[in-house]
């Protein structure tokens, strides 16, 4: 892989990273995004492991949270969502490869 592709795709990673309730995380439909499946099907897969998820590892956003993450973004490449999106911190990264 060439260099200048790593560092694009590393770009396009980093975007997608946020901090919420001081901790980095990554949203449950990038992640569904990154390994070509549908979000409910990611969550599925972490609701029948749920046990090796404990509240450090990941969290369900609130109202508010979702509603101040949205408005920071002119253009909401979101949408529409009817559940509130789980965020997953470094940790529950680690255990979603493990689940996967």
């Amino acid at each position: 892989m060439h260099l200048k592709t790593l560092t694009m795709e590393l770009q396009v990673i980093q975007n997608k990273i946020y901090e919420i309730r001081s901790q980095r995380v990554m949203l449950d439909f990038d992640l569904a995004e990154m390994y070509q499946v549908e979000t409910r099907v990611l969550n599925q897969a972490v609701k029948r492991n749920m046990k090796r998820f404990p509240s450090d590892f990941m969290f369900q956003l609130t109202k508010d949270e979702w509603s101040i993450l949205k408005s920071q973004f002119l253009i909401s490449r979101w949408g529409g969502s009817r559940k509130l999106p789980f965020a997953f911190t470094e940790q529950g990264l680690a255990m979603l490869f493990r689940c996967s």
